[in-house]
C-alpha cells in the first residue's frame, strides 16, 4: 500500500514499521461459526493468532474509525485510512506472533533472576524482542513528532497494544509501563524535564516504572512514608522503600525512569502531602549521556509470584537517590493519576487478552477432543466418540469466552476513540471539550478495569474446564492464562476499589451526573434501534437494553436512599455487585451495537468479511442476551443485601476455632 502521511511521517513510519517476521497462514474457510473470523485453529496451530477480522469489524463497521480519523487534525488522522489501519494491525500481528508468542511459555518457566544488587536478568529472548520492537518504532507510534514519535492517533497504540498483550502479557508490561511514564511527564512535568527524559522513553531506549506501594501501605497512599529532601541545586534526595514495582529493574534498556511518590519535610499529612518525583536509575551528564553509576536505587529482592513470571516485580530501595519534582509540590497523587489511569486501561486490556487467549486455546481442543456421544445423536459416527464441542456445556463455555472477548474489545476500542478525542481537544486548547471527554473516560475506566479483569479470570477458568484434567497440566498452556490474569483484578486498584470509585466517587458524589449522561446515550441508541426495523431479535434486544438502563438508574437511586436513611455502609455493601451489574449492562450495549452492524452488513450484502462471520456475530449476540445478561438479575438482588448481614458480626465471632 502507499503511505499518505506527511512526508516526514511517511518516511519514518515506512522505514520503521517493517518487521522481518515469520510468514503467517491467514484464515480462509471456517468449518463452523465458532471461529472468531481471524484464526484457523487446528492441532497444527495452537498458538495465539491475531483476530484481525474481528479487529477490522470493530474498527471499520461498528465504529467507523476511518471517518473518525478524518476529524483529527493534530494526529495525522486525515491520512490514516482503512488500508493504513489494516497495514499497522498486520505488521504488529507479524511481530507479535513471530517474536513474542514463542517466548510466552518459555518465559513463564524460566522467570526472571535477581543476579545482584542492581542486576535482574529477564527471560531468554526478551531483550532481543524488545530491541526489534524499539528499532521498528512501535513505542512512539502515537506520540507527537515533536518527541520523535510517529504522530498517529492514540487509538492505534491501544489496538496494537491489545495484540502485544495477548501474545505475551509479561513482555508487554515493559513498554506498557513506559507509556504511563511518558503520559505522566507530558501532562505534568516542566519543559526542561520533558526535553531531557521524554525522547528516549518515546524511542523505547529507556523504560519507565510507577513507584507507589510501600511495605506498610498498598492502595492506602495516605500512609506513604518515602522522604524527599530539597537540595540547593533544585533536585531532591529520595529515601525510602517501594515494593511490588513491576519491571523495576531489568537488562532490556540502558536506563529506567522511576516515577516515585514521596513526602517533603513540611508536607501535610495524608494524600494532600504527597509529591511526585522523577528518579532515574542512572543520572545523566550535561551532554545527555548516561553516568556509569547507579543513582542510589538498589533491588532488595524480586518477588516469587503466582504468575506473570516473565516480568520482575521488585522491591526498590532508594538511598538518597537524586530526583526531580514532577509538577507541583503536594499535588503528586493528582499527577500520578495520569499514570494510574493509563495503567488501568492497560489492565483492562489484560482482561480482554485473557478472554481471547483462553478462547483460542480452548476452541481447537473442543473441536478435536473426543468424549461420549452427543445427546441428540452421533456427530462423529465413524469415530469412537463425538468432539466435545457437540456437548451443550462445552458450547456454553466457548460462547461465553467468545462473547466476553469480542464484547471487551468493543468496550476498549470505544475508550480508544475517546482518547483520540481528548488528545485532539487538548491540542486545540478546548478545555471544556477536554474536561467533558475526560469525565466520560473517568466514568468508564473503573467499569473497564474492574469488570473486564473479573471476566478475564472467569474466561481463564472456563478455558481450563473445557480441557478437563488436561487443562491443569502446564504443557497445554491453559493454566498459565489463569495464573497471569489473576493479578489483573488486584493491581492498579482491586475490584473493590474500582467499585467504590464508580459508585461512590463517580456516581454518588457527582449527584448521578456521569451516570445520567451515560444512560442518555444508551436511551438514544436503543430507542433508534427499536424503531428503525432490522431483525426481530435486534428490536427485542434494544427494548431489553432500554429496560436495563432504566433499571440501572432506579437501582442507583435505591442505593442512595439506603445510604442516606440507613448507613453509608450501603454503598460499600452494594459497590462490587453494582460494578459487575454495570459491566454486564455496558457489554450488552456494545453487543447491541455490534449486532446492529452485523445485521446491516447481512441485509445490504455489502460485507467486508465472509457471511459466516456476521452470522456468528448475530448468534453470539443472541447468546449474550439469553445467557450472560441475565446475570444482572442476581446482582440487582445482592447489591441490596441487608447491611447487618455483612457488617453485623463481631470480629471476634468470625472464628472460635483458630488463634487470633
Amino acid at each position: 500500500m502507499s503511505f499518505r502521511l506527511s512526508a516526514a511521517t511517511a518516511r519514518r513510519t515506512a522505514s520503521r514499521i517493517q518487521l522481518a517476521a515469520v510468514p503467517r497462514t491467514t484464515a480462509s474457510v471456517f468449518n463452523n461459526n465458532f471461529n472468531c473470523g481471524a484464526v484457523s485453529m487446528s492441532h497444527q496451530r495452537r498458538e495465539y493468532q491475531t483476530p484481525q477480522r474481528d479487529i477490522q469489524f470493530v474498527v471499520n463497521e461498528a465504529y467507523n474509525f476511518p471517518k473518525h480519523y478524518q476529524s483529527l487534525k493534530n494526529q495525522n488522522g486525515e491520512t490514516t485510512d482503512k488500508e493504513f489501519i489494516a497495514m499497522i494491525v498486520d505488521e504488529m500481528a507479524k511481530f507479535a506472533e513471530s517474536a513474542l508468542v514463542p517466548l510466552n511459555e518459555t518465559a513463564d518457566a524460566e522467570g526472571c533472576t535477581h543476579t545482584g544488587p542492581n542486576e535482574v536478568a529477564t527471560p531468554t529472548g526478551f531483550k532481543e524482542a524488545y530491541q526489534q520492537y524499539v528499532e521498528s518504532g512501535w513505542q512512539g507510534l502515537s506520540y507527537p513528532e515533536k518527541w520523535d514519535g510517529q504522530g498517529l492517533p492514540q487509538s492505534l497504540a491501544i489496538i496494537t497494544g491489545e495484540i502485544v498483550a495477548t501474545a505475551n502479557w509479561t513482555w508487554a508490561m515493559f513498554p506498557g509501563l513506559s507509556k504511563g511514564a511518558i503520559n505522566t511527564l507530558l501532562a505534568n512535568a516542566t519543559e526542561e524535564l520533558q526535553q531531557t527524559w521524554v525522547p528516549k522513553l518515546v524511542s523505547g531506549e529507556w523504560t519507565g516504572t510507577m513507584c507507589l506501594t510501600e511495605p506498610q501501605c498498598g492502595s492506602d497512599l495516605a500512609q506513604v512514608a518515602t522522604k524527599a529532601i530539597p537540595q540547593e541545586d533544585g533536585s531532591y534526595k529520595i529515601t525510602g522503600t517501594k515494593i511490588f514495582i513491576s519491571c523495576g529493574e531489568h537488562d532490556m534498556a540502558d536506563n529506567i525512569v522511576h516515577c516515585v511518590l514521596a513526602r517533603l519535610p513540611d508536607a501535610p499529612a495524608g494524600t494532600r502531602g504527597i509529591s511526585l518525583f522523577l528518579v532515574p536509575k542512572k543520572k545523566l551528564n550535561k551532554d545527555g549521556s548516561i553516568v556509569d553509576k547507579i543513582n542510589g536505587v538498589t533491588v532488595g529482592r524480586i518477588e516469587d509470584k503466582m504468575g506473570c513470571h516473565g516480568s520482575p516485580t521488585c522491591e526498590l530501595n532508594f538511598d538518597e537517590a537524586e530526583g526531580y519534582l514532577i509538577g507541583t509540590q503536594n499535588r503528586g497523587l493528582n499527577h500520578m493519576f495520569t499514570f494510574i489511569n493509563t495503567s488501568r486501561l492497560g489492565t483492562a486490556i489484560q482482561g480482554l487478552a485473557a478472554c481471547e487467549l483462553a478462547f483460542q486455546n480452548a476452541l481447537w481442543y473442543a473441536k478435536e477432543r473426543l468424549a461420549m456421544r452427543a445427546l441428540t445423536g452421533p456427530t462423529n459416527p465413524d469415530g469412537a466418540a463425538d468432539p466435545i464441542i457437540s456437548h451443550p456445556d462445552v458450547r456454553r463455555m466457548l460462547l461465553s469466552m467468545k462473547a466476553f472477548s469480542e464484547g471487551a474489545r468493543s468496550m476498549i476500542y470505544e475508550c480508544a476513540l475517546l482518547q483520540d478525542q481528548l488528545t485532539e481537544a487538548q491540542a486545540n486548547g478546548d478545555e471544556a471539550a477536554a474536561k467533558a471527554i475526560d469525565d466520560r473516560m473517568g466514568f468508564l475506566t473503573p467499569i473497564l478495569k474492574g469488570f473486564l479483569t473479573e471476566i478475564g479470570v472467569d474466561a481463564a477458568n472456563m478455558g481450563i474446564q473445557v480441557y478437563g484434567g488436561h487443562g491443569y497440566i502446564k504443557s497445554n498452556k491453559q493454566e498459565q492464562v489463569l495464573r497471569d490474569v489473576r493479578i489483573g483484578a488486584i493491581w492498579e486498584g482491586t475490584t473493590g476499589i474500582q467499585a467504590l470509585d464508580l459508585l461512590g466517587r463517580k456516581v454518588m458524589l457527582q449527584k448521578f451526573a456521569p451516570l445520567n449522561k451515560h444512560l442518555g446515550e444508551i436511551y438514544k441508541v436503543c430507542t433508534a434501534l427499536a424503531q428503525e426495523g432490522g431483525g426481530t431479535n435486534l428490536r427485542k434486544h434494544a427494548l431489553i437494553m432500554l429496560a436495563r438502563a432504566a433499571e440501572w438508574h432506579a437501582l442507583t437511586a435505591g442505593i442512595a436512599l439506603k445510604a442516606k436513611f440507613q448507613s453509608m455502609d450501603a454503598v460499600g455493601v452494594a459497590s462490587v455487585d453494582y460494578l459487575m451489574y454495570a459491566g454486564y449492562i455496558q457489554m450488552g450495549f456494545h453487543w447491541l451495537k455490534m449486532e446492529a452492524a452485523a445485521e446491516a452488513a447481512l441485509a445490504s450484502g455489502d460485507m467486508e468479511q465472509p457471511k459466516e462471520f456476521y452470522e456468528a456475530k448475530v448468534q453470539t449476540a443472541q447468546f449474550y442476551f439469553d445467557n450472560l445478561l441475565p446475570k444482572t438479575k442476581t446482582l440487582r438482588s445482592t447489591m441490596f443485601t441487608p447491611i447487618d448481614s455483612i457488617m453485623g458480626m463481631k470480629e471476634e465471632n468470625f472464628s472460635f476455632d483458630h488463634s487470633q
